[in-house]
């Protein structure tokens, strides 16, 4: 089970964008892409069969997962996380400082 999830609010813990926050975009393997966040300057050549055109074009970057930490609402900081299995054979997310659980 993978600690952090597409939709998930978390704040960057390393790195240029250090104390930022975000929403998962999109999880590949062990990165992430975060909103807002690892922006980068892509030179693309225009392509008239796509109908996009060239120039600089600013995107979000993948970050590594380890560089984010889920965002806890309650105490206003990044915490880590824990799975706990259920009686019915499900796994849950739950914060490891509270025991609240991330996705009832």
């Amino acid at each position: 089970m993978n600690r952090i999830k597409k939709g998930d609010h978390v704040v960057v813990i390393a790195g240029k964008d250090k104390g930022k926050r975000g929403d998962v975009v999109a999880v590949a393997g062990d990165k992430v892409v975060v909103s807002n966040i690892n922006i980068v300057k892509r030179h693309t050549k225009p392509n008239p069969q796509a109908n996009q055109p060239g120039g600089v074009i600013e995107r979000e970057a993948p970050i590594h997962v380890s560089n984010v930490m889920l965002f806890n609402s309650a105490s206003g900081k990044g915490e880590r996380i824990k799975t706990k299995m259920l009686e019915d054979g499900r796994k849950l997310r739950v914060f490891r400082s509270s025991g609240e659980a991330i996705d009832a």
